[in-house]
């Protein structure tokens, strides 16, 4: 058994990374949904896939620019997305690997 003084030493808040954290993704990962509840009692739902274990949030401006992408390279297999900013500030980048 623990004690409470044992486990907040050992306490790490669980986050969902982000998908620019990853040097590559594969196009063919399955991709969930999760639904969650805000403080102010709100639900959000946002997609997220699974890479060894660790969740990766990918965002909708990701999607959108993959779709377009995929039009023009219907054959892409790996991309990588690059992250500029914070919060409602935030601009991603899908750049194909192949």
């Amino acid at each position: 058994m623990t004690t409470l003084r044992e486990s907040a030493k050992n306490y790490e808040s669980k986050k969902t990374k982000n998908i620019s954290e990853l040097k590559e993704v594969n196009t063919e990962i399955d991709l969930k949904e999760k639904t969650q509840e805000k403080e102010d009692g709100d639900n959000f739902s946002y997609n997220y896939i699974i890479v060894d274990g660790e969740e990766y949030r990918v965002p909708n401006p990701v999607q959108e620019q993959l779709k377009t992408l995929l039009v023009e390279k219907p054959n892409m297999t790996k991309f990588k997305v690059d992250k500029k900013g914070e919060g409602i500030k935030t601009k991603y980048q899908v750049i194909p690997l192949d």
